[in-house]
């Protein structure tokens, strides 16, 4: 079990004159990182993770070249806590409790991230790295709570949780496309305008010589679902809070528009496999590809045959294991050995793991992530650890094989190495075990509570 750690506020200037800048994994020419982040992807929503109906040759090939993890868990079963979560190393509790779930456009316009967190792309941008952002940021709606004031010298795309990936309106009918700290609208497919951002991202990096963080949080497959080819939905100036789900003709199987934007988030990460390895940097690029929850089954009593979580039972907004157990691959080939992995992993593990490639120790920095490299690098085991989840009234704790689910008062403990599916309940026949995962919770939910005093208005 990882250690609690109580977050202290320091400057961040501070804390970077007390890190030493040279770690083991670390190599001499400072790599290239490619964080790329799906929305809403399902566990089973690409071919290399069972999908039959899905074609995702790129996505499978990356997979091939690099560690395929079959036991990775985002930090919250919805949008804006993973996020959080994957950018700071922290769980995002810690920050406060509108972290629990998605930031709403409705009634938390006013808030974001705070500035004291500390984000990978600060530490990234303090050790040389060119620092972008290019996709959908929902940990703010506007200045100054958007990329460009945590540490990321490029931004375009949108700051909502959703919009129309033809019109970039966003749910509340706002026009949300952004360049920097300014609306700047334009005309494209989401997908696409993110690769082509990326892409010639890339491009100018390698010309300056200088080495690059890219996050590319996509958008897909969050709906509105609409794939490439399906019309555009919104319109500025109008609510679609009741309307958001794109023009579906047969609501009851949704998985062919589903189907269209998983392709084109195929395509995307071809394209930029396909850059690097022309220009020659893909022996220098560690590439992560995830998703920030588990897929949807359904949406309320209409929308049906959404994604595939696969053998895992719940979705989004669920704390089963179908809501937050992720596809996730780490490929950086002549580094990592191609295999896979059912090690127990974790989104605010990409924080330590990327600093500790670049080079820089965060052991100041009070992470809750492990660093993974030794695994990804050497195949060793990571030392045991408890994770956990919060969501309102909903909680979960994994320790080893054990998992708890609760909500309210109602309290399930599942034994997923017997049972992965989550429907064998053993609260009774097992009352020890379910009192030291109730106790763990309870420790560290004081903990996290504890640590958002200091970011409290």
């Amino acid at each position: 079990m990882l250690p609690f750690h109580t977050f202290r506020l320091r400057p961040f200037a501070a804390l970077l004159a007390i890190i030493p800048l040279a770690v083991e994994f670390a190599v001499a020419s400072p790599p290239n990182i490619l964080l790329i982040v799906a929305d809403d992807l399902g566990y089973a929503d690409l071919g290399c993770y069972g999908s039959e109906i899905n074609e995702t040759p790129h996505i499978n090939a990356l997979a091939a070249t690099g560690l395929r993890f079959t036991d990775f868990h985002s930090a919250g079963p919805m949008c804006t806590p993973t996020r959080a979560a994957t950018l700071t190393g922290k769980y995002q509790q810690r920050f406060g409790p509108q972290f629990d779930g998605a930031l709403s456009g409705k009634n938390q316009r006013e808030e974001g991230l705070p500035h004291g967190a500390v984000t990978i792309a600060e530490v990234l941008k303090e050790k040389g790295y060119a620092t972008a952002c290019f996709g959908k940021w929902h940990l703010g709606y506007q200045p100054p709570f958007l990329p460009p004031n945590q540490g990321f010298d490029e931004f375009r795309g949108l700051a909502s949780g959703d919009g129309d990936y033809h019109t970039h309106i966003d749910r509340s009918g706002n026009e949300d496309w952004w360049h920097g700290n300014e609306i700047d609208m334009e005309s494209g497919y989401t997908t696409d305008l993110l690769t082509d951002y990326s892409i010639d991202f890339i491009e100018r990096c390698q010309k300056e010589e200088t080495p690059f963080f890219l996050y590319l949080p996509h958008l897909a497959i969050h709906f509105p679902w609409q794939g490439p080819n399906d019309p555009p939905h919104r319109q500025k100036g109008t609510d679609y809070g009741n309307d958001k789900w794109g023009i579906i003709p047969d609501p009851g199987n949704v998985a062919p528009h589903v189907k269209a934007m998983v392709e084109a988030l195929d395509a995307s990460v071809g394209r930029l496999i396909d850059l690097l390895e022309r220009r020659d940097l893909r022996d220098n690029t560690l590439v992560i590809f995830t998703s920030d929850n588990g897929g949807y089954l359904t949406y309320g009593k209409n929308f049906k045959h959404i994604s595939s979580n696969g053998p895992f039972h719940g979705q989004k907004a669920q704390i089963y294991e179908g809501g937050h157990r992720v596809p996730t691959i780490v490929s950086w080939p002549g580094r990592i050995e191609p295999a896979e992995t059912d090690t127990l992993s974790h989104s605010t593990d990409l924080f330590p793991t990327i600093a500790a490639v670049a080079g820089i120790e965060t052991d100041a920095l009070a992470l809750d992530g492990a660093d993974l490299g030794p695994l990804l690098f050497h195949g060793d085991a990571l030392p045991d650890r408890t994770l956990f989840w919060r969501m309102k009234s909903l909680r979960a704790v994994r320790r080893g094989p054990w998992k708890l689910c609760a909500e309210g008062k109602k309290v399930e403990l599942f034994r997923l190495d017997t049972d992965p599916g989550e429907q064998i309940d053993l609260s009774a026949e097992e009352p020890d075990q379910l009192r030291e995962l109730q106790a763990a919770w309870e420790a560290w939910n004081r903990d996290v509570n504890e640590s958002a005093k200091t970011f409290a208005k």
